[in-house]
């Protein structure tokens, strides 16, 4: 399963991807301006923003099997649609149809992992299947521009969406009919507790967790989703720059042909996915250690706050490997810091509910790229991409205090695991 989603999330991104490498292509064959294409991100990341709440519920409501179904289907057809436009208006919708499938798929991830892996290995296991996000960046570069070049710029929309298509018939057969049981029986989820989280406590003994009923409610005034909600919302404007707006910032600003960026482009996303992988190591590693797993996960994050603003030195202007080697660093840091925020979350919340919590917050992540997208198509309207830099190398500090301050309000919130009623449980 983890397998699985490992490759739909490499297909999620080379859709998501093929846009921002195929960009000056498309907006010179289309005859659109740069505002034109920061209003279509923008329409795709407002749907996407919108889809990640119900993705959430939909996950609860129809478990992982059924539910990822739908959405790959979706986005798939809606990828496809996009090889089939003629005009920017059609292209805006396109995208808006791909962005109401493509969040499915971390809720559901964030799900099986919920369901599937005690404390210590949650992280390792997100950052492995999310690892497949930055494997599609960095596919996207020589795949989708080769592609492009040998057959058009349309070609490379069909294929992709057509690997979605045939990856469904996989997930059927392989995922285990209704809905996942966890594969960890309860005496290792107790030991887990006993070793180091109150948080897999409650997956031993779910019958102290809070019901479902009500439970939209509850989350919707929970002051420590919005506080984690609030940090995507801040640090992901810095993902979406460097997948949006990077490769074209190589073109316009750095004067890179589309060979030459899909042959060197692929570097940066090849650091995201150290950085996925290794964010959710040294996590693991410190929890192994003893330390408590949401402090584990803070901890990381603090590290990946303080490398990310590395990004400001972009805008003096430095050599191409120079250049390079700063968006690695950058990469790097947000998808430690991402990956570690999300397996906060699973730390703090039931299984039952968790891709509620989830949708919620990636709803976050979304509105941030969203509002961003509006700001950025501003910055650079007149090609300079240098305060686009400067902006985006605050964030991260601002996210992980926000993050901090989620953690303080989940040990006196009664939906989390770390709050009165995990107390009382472990009492």
């Amino acid at each position: 399963m983890l397998g699985l989603l490992f490759f739909s999330t490499v297909i999620n991104y080379l859709d998501r991807q093929a846009l921002s490498i195929l960009a000056t292509t498309i907006q010179a064959d289309l005859d659109m301006s740069d505002l034109e294409y920061a209003r279509v991100v923008q329409v795709f990341l407002f749907a996407y923003a919108a889809a990640y709440v119900m993705a959430g519920r939909v996950t609860d409501w129809l478990g992982a099997r059924l539910s990822l179904l739908l959405f790959v289907g979706w986005w798939s057809l809606a990828n496809i649609a996009t090889g089939l436009v003629r005009t920017p208006l059609e292209l805006g919708a396109a995208r808006f149809a791909l962005g109401l499938g493509e969040p499915g798929n971390y809720t559901v991830g964030s799900k099986v992992v919920s369901e599937q892996f005690p404390s210590r290995q949650r992280g390792l296991a997100l950052g492995l299947y999310t690892a497949g996000a930055m494997i599609g960046a960095t596919l996207a570069p020589p795949l989708i521009g080769g592609i492009a070049l040998a057959y058009g710029w349309r070609s490379a929309f069909w294929i992709t969406g057509a690997a979605g298509l045939l990856w469904m018939i996989a997930w059927w057969w392989v995922y285990p009919r209704g809905k996942a049981k966890a594969a960890a029986p309860a005496q290792a989820l107790a030991a887990d507790a006993a070793a180091a989280s109150p948080a897999v406590a409650e997956e031993a003994l779910p019958a102290a967790a809070p019901s479902m009923k009500g439970v939209w409610g509850r989350l919707a005034r929970d002051r420590t989703v919005w506080a984690l909600v609030a940090s995507r919302a801040v640090a992901d404007p810095v993902w979406y720059f460097y997948l949006f707006w990077f490769p074209k910032y190589l073109g316009d600003a750095r004067g890179m042909s589309l060979a030459t960026i899909a042959s060197l482009a692929w570097v940066v996303y090849v650091a995201a996915d150290i950085g996925s992988v290794g964010g959710g190591l040294i996590s693991g590693r410190l929890v192994k250690r003893g330390m408590d797993p949401v402090r584990a996960r803070l901890t990381t994050m603090v590290g990946a706050a303080c490398l990310a603003p590395v990004g400001i030195f972009v805008a003096m202007h430095p050599s191409i490997p120079v250049l390079l080697g700063l968006a690695c660093l950058v990469t790097f840091a947000h998808l430690a810091y991402q990956i570690n925020l999300t397996t906060m979350t699973l730390d703090m919340f039931p299984s039952r509910y968790i891709a509620s919590v989830a949708g919620l917050v990636g709803c976050g992540s979304a509105l941030g790229g969203m509002l961003s997208a509006q700001v950025v198509g501003h910055l650079v309207a007149d090609g300079n991409f240098d305060r686009a830099f400067i902006l985006m190398a605050f964030l991260h500090p601002i996210a992980v205090g926000l993050a901090w301050t989620a953690s303080r309000l989940a040990r006196r919130s009664p939906m989390t695991l770390v709050g009165p009623q995990a107390a009382s449980v472990a009492g």
